[in-house]
């Protein structure tokens, strides 16, 4: 705070000046209009709203220089906090403040010349511009401040918008469309589900991921957790997963997880865990994005992943508990003889093998699980056995019961 009182001299003038309001805020309100489009546009405010505004100001500025001791900012505050709210861009906001003082600094000129005064005129210019400094700086506080104050509340609600898209907290209609207005994304629209391990706490491991879609014309919405940066992403068309998938693999610096193509954005939900199951099928401390298979059966084992891994440890338990070693070669055996539709030859190709040691091991694999690979029941409980322990590694690890 600069300003702090006035002289007697310069009380004189401003008195004088007090006479002149009518003229000064017309002449203010005319040119403020005249040089600043959004308020000849009437964009953030009305002309009567700004004409009041102006009068307003006018009238601080000419009473402090009348009167003795510290003036009262309250209005400027007022005004900051006002025109933040209302969106009003401030350096045209300080530029209407200093069109309009600027009128009482020229009327002062005027009065003070006609008066001789010269020695009130320089006091008048001081204190003027002591009051445009406090005034401006009270004023730019107050619209800082309530600025952040928005931006911090639009993005809680932000926060909160996207945590309910995620966790499926989205039972109503009307709360589908509020996040879909919010988030800036189409209430039916087609997308994707992204899921990327964070390298570290705060750290995103697909930096500027949100900027580098934008630009390719992509609307998205992202959350930062601990261990997640998860986002779903708008696509243009329902075939056009492609762009994206390799944008992401541009910027990825972690293990990256994409759900298949959807539509609807009430489906977020179920599309992240279809994402975090692609990404725990990533290896483990590689840059790899891996998008989860259209498989049917895929889709029902990853739909329950409790009912699921308590399938594949009932199923699978014997081979589970053998040493490390053996349990993995025989788990590769096995999976091997799916891939490879039972064909021996292939399955011997692939695990680098004869066959006769194929032949051995698939009979080690029946003889421990006591079921049959010939037996239709038995083959479709093995092979939903092994996706379950493809998608939940961590099913290896359960408790025994």
């Amino acid at each position: 705070m600069r300003y702090t009182g006035t002289e007697p001299a310069v009380a004189q003038l401003a008195a004088a000046a007090w006479v002149r309001m009518p003229k000064l805020v017309e002449s203010a309100f005319t040119k403020i209009v005249a040089e600043i489009p959004v308020y000849r546009n009437e964009r953030f405010v009305s002309h009567g709203q700004l004409r009041a505004s102006c009068e307003e100001n006018l009238r601080f500025l000419v009473g402090a220089l009348r009167e003795s001791g510290t003036p009262d900012l309250s209005s400027a505050v007022a005004t900051g906090r006002e025109r933040a709210r209302q969106g009003a861009p401030l350096p045209e906001l300080l530029r209407a403040f200093r069109i309009g003082f600027t009128e009482v600094w020229q009327s002062l000129v005027e009065l003070a010349e006609a008066d001789g005064d010269t020695d009130a005129l320089v006091a008048a210019t001081r204190g003027i511009w002591a009051l445009i400094d406090d005034y401006t700086e009270a004023l730019t506080s107050a619209y800082r401040e309530t600025v952040a104050s928005i931006v911090r509340t639009q993005h809680e609600k932000r926060l909160a918008l996207l945590e309910a898209l995620f966790s499926g907290a989205t039972a109503t209609q009307g709360v589908l469309w509020e996040i879909a207005r919010m988030l800036d994304l189409s209430l039916d629209g087609t997308f994707v589900v992204v899921a990327a391990q964070t390298p570290g706490l705060g750290q995103e491991p697909l930096p500027g991921i949100e900027n580098a879609l934008r630009q390719r014309h992509h609307a998205s919405a992202w959350r930062l957790s601990p261990e997640l940066q998860a986002g779903v992403v708008s696509l243009r068309a329902p075939e056009g997963a492609e762009p994206v998938l390799a944008l992401l693999k541009e910027n990825a610096t972690g293990r990256v997880g994409v759900s298949p193509v959807f539509s609807g954005l009430g489906n977020t939900a179920r599309a992240l865990h279809l994402a975090r199951v692609a990404l725990a099928g990533a290896m483990p401390g590689t840059v790899e994005v891996v998008q989860f298979t259209e498989s049917p059966l895929a889709g029902l084992v990853a739909s329950d992943p409790e009912a699921s891994a308590h399938l594949a440890h009932q199923v699978l338990r014997p081979l589970l508990e053998l040493p490390p070693e053996d349990r993995n070669v025989l788990l590769l055996t096995l999976r091997a003889w799916f891939d490879c539709r039972g064909s021996t030859k292939l399955v011997a190709e692939r695990v680098f093998c004869h066959p006769n040691t194929v032949r051995h091991r698939l009979k080690k694999i029946t003889d421990e699980l006591g079921r049959s690979l010939a037996d239709p029941a038995d083959i479709a409980e093995l092979g939903t056995a092994l996706r379950a322990l493809t998608l939940f590694p961590e099913t290896a690890q359960l408790p025994r019961s």
